[in-house]
């Protein structure tokens, strides 16, 4: 058994490794998820984000939900833009770049792609490293999905977060959205990767994947197919679109050069059926002629148990119907998932021997029930490939191998949001916002109608530790957390349930006070202190719980 002077000496020479990799990241700041090498041992990173939607029939209260986690080296700090009437003849400019910023007026890095014509107005909405909200109640998620090499290229003028953008400035749905970012990419180029969003209105969502057309053209191809009003769907990081058909205007849109390019780059014989991830992704980051991996499967299966889904076949559903109904809080807790309760569960699999096992009561019995072994409260679910091969070695276990996780401690932020189409824009629509990694941090909510943001979210805490970043706040706790995560994830969980229920519980409330209110300005300021009271309760929490973290381990870890 590893002594706990061994352990600490571990974790001594893993913070070293930390402080080195963050002076590299810093050394780099542009260094995205979809850079690193594939071939190296630690992938953790190489997979960014997830989201998972849910149609309103699907939903306990009726509300219709997408969501987003960043899981990458993004900026994290927001800021409510707002609303703008332009005059005749006025241009936007398009950037590259803002990920990066370390806050809203930060502009190194930043560069020019180009300029479109504005239009007269644009609507308020909260910009995030991915633009997700504005104050119609259209919303979305986002997943990098790559693709194929050979169909980048970078001379086209958007990114996606700059297409999220322009759409949550002009649009009001998620229809109107989908057809926008389609012309945009037609006449303007795209630049990036293969993307996902996943836009929701107060009515319907949908899944929206794009590639680009090859090095000899800057347009773009696409293709979105709307969740069914009482399904879910996941995408993480994989093309999950199969069939197309163009003739569903309901159901589908897509980009009227979908199959000429497929055919024009050989990706489609023109003769099979014509499958969109079998054309444009060919598989799963794992090599695999799959539309899914780990995640995908483990929430859908767990959203749906009774479809008895398999993971040996190469097309997963899309979207299926829940056995039960979906709420704001089993999105959340979803996003937290580190699979524990399977075998997949990393954490799980480092067992120690239980010190109570086979004690005696005061009549010299041995007790009864106690298990001979215990998982060791130094695993944690995020363990690091290093930790993994210490423990691999003690334990000689072959099978305890790195599984991506859900739930990730590389996540800059991530997203709940709920639209709901019995209420006015400005109070039905919330994002319930957490910081760092989802399977630790609390959630605030940030309404539609917020006209300004917590001081604290301004800056972005990825590139230095500072007080004046949000991030840190969070960070700081979580981690102290992570390294005995048996003994003081207790104080973690509670904190999230705690949040988690005071959001549910007050929203009716506040929704009344707003309605009540007739003053439009009173009603602004209504939601923004609302939202700083409860963002602050969050970091006082979790200020108070690193400190008592400190506190405890006066004796070492």
């Amino acid at each position: 058994m590893l002594s706990s002077r061994i352990i600490i000496k571990i974790y001594t020479m893993n913070t070293k490794k930390i402080l080195i990799g963050l002076a590299l990241l810093l050394a780099f700041p542009t260094l995205s998820s979809a850079q690193i090498d594939e071939n190296k041992k630690d992938f953790r990173t190489k997979e960014s984000c997830t989201s998972i939607m849910v149609g309103k029939k699907a939903t306990t209260d009726g509300s219709v939900i997408t969501s987003h986690t960043c899981d990458s080296w993004y900026r994290t700090w927001m800021k409510m833009v707002a609303a703008k009437d332009y005059a005749n003849d006025t241009v936007t400019a398009i950037y590259d770049g803002r990920m990066h910023t370390q806050t809203p007026g930060d502009s190194t890095n930043v560069k020019i792609k180009g300029t479109i014509p504005q239009v007269k107005h644009t609507y308020r909405f909260l910009d995030s490293a991915y633009p997700c909200l504005n104050e119609k109640q259209l919303a979305m998620g986002e997943t990098t999905i790559s693709g194929r090499d050979t169909l980048q290229n970078k001379k086209g003028m958007f990114m996606i977060e700059e297409l999220a953008r322009i759409a949550l400035e002009r649009c009001s749905t998620a229809r109107e959205a989908i057809k926008l970012m389609g012309e945009l990419v037609k006449k303007y180029g795209y630049g990036d990767s293969g993307e996902c969003l996943t836009i929701a209105d107060k009515d319907e969502v949908w899944i929206f994947e794009i590639f680009g057309e090859g090095p000899k053209k800057i347009g773009g191809v696409w293709a979105a197919i709307r969740i069914p009003d009482d399904e879910i769907a996941v995408s993480a990081n994989i093309c999950r679109i199969s069939k197309i058909d163009t003739n569903d205007k309901a159901n589908c849109m897509a980009s009227e050069n979908i199959y000429k390019v497929a055919k024009d780059l050989k990706l489609w014989d023109g003769k099979e059926e014509f499958s969109f991830w079998r054309a444009y992704s060919g598989g799963n980051y794992f090599g695999e002629k799959k539309n899914y991996s780990v995640r995908e499967f483990f929430i859908m299966s767990t959203l749906a148990p009774s479809m008895n889904l398999s993971d040996t076949v190469e097309d997963l559903p899309l979207s299926v119907k829940p056995d039960q109904k979906v709420s704001v809080e089993m999105v959340s807790n979803l996003l937290g998932s580190y699979y524990e309760g399977t075998e997949k569960n990393l954490s799980g699999r480092l067992l120690i021997p239980n010190p109570k096992y086979k004690d005696k009561d005061k009549e010299g019995n041995i007790v009864e029930g106690q298990p001979e072994k215990i998982v060791s409260s130094f695993a944690n679910p995020w363990m690091r490939p290093d930790e993994i091969d210490t423990y691999k070695a003690y334990a000689n276990d072959e099978a305890m191998n790195n599984i991506r996780t859900v739930s990730v401690p590389w996540c800059a932020y991530s997203t709940v949001i709920q639209l709901r189409s019995w209420l006015p824009d400005e109070i039905g629509g919330v994002a319930w916002v957490a910081l760092d990694n989802p399977g630790e941090s609390p959630r605030f909510p940030i309404f539609c109608g917020n006209t300004e943001l917590p001081k604290l979210l301004g800056t972005c805490g990825q590139h230095v530790e500072r007080e004046d970043a949000a991030l840190w706040h969070y960070r700081k706790a979580n981690r102290l957390a992570t390294v005995r995560w048996g003994k003081y994830r207790s104080m973690i969980e509670k904190g999230q349930k705690y949040f988690l229920d005071k959001g549910q519980r007050e929203l009716p409330f506040v929704e009344k006070l707003y309605q009540n209110e007739s003053d439009s300005t009173k009603k602004a300021e209504l939601l923004n202190g609302y939202t700083t009271d409860f963002f602050h309760a969050t970091i006082m929490r979790w200020d108070n719980i690193a400190s008592d973290i400190w506190r405890q381990t006066w004796t070492g870890f």
